[in-house]
C-alpha cells in the first residue's frame, strides 16, 4: 500500500513536533509543507526530506498529490483553512483547540461532507495507558460512575528565555487560555476513556488571569486565563469537577480520578517513567488498592499518534479517534465554562 500524502500547514515548533514523530513511519510521508516564513519552511524540509515547499496555502491545497493536510498553526486561523481544504477536497486534522468556539465547529461538521476530520486533543489517549485505563472502565469494575475528576496545577518554572507566543494567552487569537490550551487534552482524555458518555449538563466556573509576579510569563496584551475551575453537572448524577493552572504560585499538583460506586481509578494522564495505574476497590475491610498497571512513556508517542491515526483513517474511510462531533462536545463544555465564569451564574451546556 503506497504511503498517504500529506501537507503540513504551520512549520512552528507543534508543526515541526509532527514532522520529527512520523518521520519513519511507512504509512505515511509529508509531501510537502507550507508557511508564510519560507525560510522556517525550507528549513524543516530539508531537514526531514520533504520534496516542495510552499508559502501560500492555496497553491498547497491546490497540489493534487496532498490528500490529507494537518494544520498546525494558531486557532483563529484554522477554520478558515479548514474550510477552504474541504473545499479543495483534502481531508484535514486540525490541531488544539479544534477552534475558537463550537459555532465554528459546527461549521467545520456541515462543510465536512464525506471527507476525514478529526482534532489532536486526542493525543493523550494514544498512550499505552490510556488504553488500558479505557478497557478498564468499559468492564464496569467502577460499578455506577458518581465523580469525574482532573486537578491540574503547574507550578511556575523559571522565566522563559525568550518571548512568550502573542497567541497563547490571546482571547481574540486562541479562544482563551489555559482552558484552550490543556484543558481540551483533560476533558478529551476524560471524555474518550469513559467512550463519550458523559453528558454535562450544568456548569458553575471561575477563571483567573495571570499574576503580576509573572508578567514575563506572557506576552504583552495577554488577556486570557492561566487558572480555571468549574463544577459540572452531568446526566446520571455524575458530577465532573475540574481544575487547571499553569504559572501557578503553589507547588505542582496533578491527579486525574474516576470514581464509581463500587472503587475508583486513579490516573497521570501524561507520559512519565514508570507511570502507574492505580485501582482502589471497596470490600469489607475498608479501600483496597493495587497498581493496574505500569510502565515507561514517552512524549514522542503523544505526537506521533493523532497523525499515524489521520492517515490510517484515510486510508480505512473512518474518522480519527478524536472526529468533529466529539471535539464539539468538548468545546460546547468549553464555551460553557467561559460563559459561567462570565457570568458568575449556572450555565447549561447546550
Amino acid at each position: 500500500m503506497q504511503p498517504v500524502q500529506l501537507g503540513l500547514v504551520g512549520c512552528g515548533v507543534i508543526g515541526q513536533a509532527h514532522l520529527r514523530a512520523t518521520a519513519n513511519l511507512p504509512q505515511l510521508r509529508f509531501a510537502a509543507v507550507c508557511d508564510v516564513r519560507e525560510e522556517a519552511a525550507r528549513t524543516a524540509a530539508a531537514q526531514y526530506g520533504i520534496p516542495t515547499v510552499y508559502t501560500n496555502v492555496t497553491d498547497l491545497l491546490a497540489d493534487p498529490a496532498i490528500q490529507g493536510v494537518v494544520l498546525a498553526l494558531p486557532a483563529h486561523l484554522r477554520t478558515a483553512l479548514a474550510l477552504a481544504a474541504f473545499a479543495a477536497g483534502k481531508h484535514v486534522l486540525i490541531e488544539k483547540p479544534v477552534a475558537m468556539n463550537a459555532g465554528e465547529v459546527r461549521t467545520l461538521i456541515a462543510a465536512r461532507g464525506g471527507l476525514v476530520a478529526g482534532c489532536c486533543s486526542s493525543r493523550m489517549r494514544f498512550l499505552p495507558s490510556a488504553q488500558v485505563a479505557a478497557d478498564f472502565l468499559a468492564s464496569g469494575a467502577l460499578g455506577k460512575l458518581r465523580l469525574v475528576r482532573c486537578r491540574a496545577l503547574i507550578a511556575a518554572p523559571p522565566p522563559p528565555a525568550t518571548p512568550p507566543p502573542a497567541w497563547r494567552l490571546n482571547r481574540s487569537l486562541n479562544g482563551g487560555g489555559i482552558l484552550m490550551n490543556w484543558g481540551c487534552y483533560d476533558l478529551d482524555y476524560l471524555f474518550g476513556l469513559l467512550g463519550w458518555t458523559l453528558q454535562p449538563q450544568r456548569v458553575l466556573a471561575q477563571t483567573w488571569t495571570n499574576i503580576p509576579a509573572y508578567a514575563a510569563y506572557a506576552a504583552p496584551g495577554s488577556d486570557a486565563e492561566t487558572h480555571v475551575t468549574a463544577l459540572v453537572n452531568c446526566a446520571d448524577s455524575i458530577t465532573l469537577t475540574y481544575e487547571r493552572g499553569e504559572f501557578m504560585p503553589t507547588q505542582t499538583d496533578e491527579a486525574w480520578q474516576i470514581i464509581g460506586e463500587e472503587g475508583a481509578l486513579r490516573l497521570r494522564m501524561t507520559p512519565a517513567a514508570q507511570k502507574q495505574l492505580f485501582h482502589d476497590t471497596a470490600s469489607a475491610r475498608g479501600t483496597e488498592s493495587r497498581v493496574l498497571w505500569q510502565g515507561d512513556e514517552e512524549w514522542e508517542l503523544v505526537h506521533r499518534g493523532p497523525v499515524a491515526d489521520f492517515a490510517a483513517a484515510i486510508s480505512e474511510g473512518r474518522q480519527p479517534l478524536t472526529s468533529l462531533e466529539q471535539a464539539l462536545v468538548i468545546q460546547q463544555l468549553t464555551d460553557a465554562i467561559y460563559q459561567a465564569a462570565t457570568c458568575g451564574e449556572c450555565v447549561e451546556v447546550k
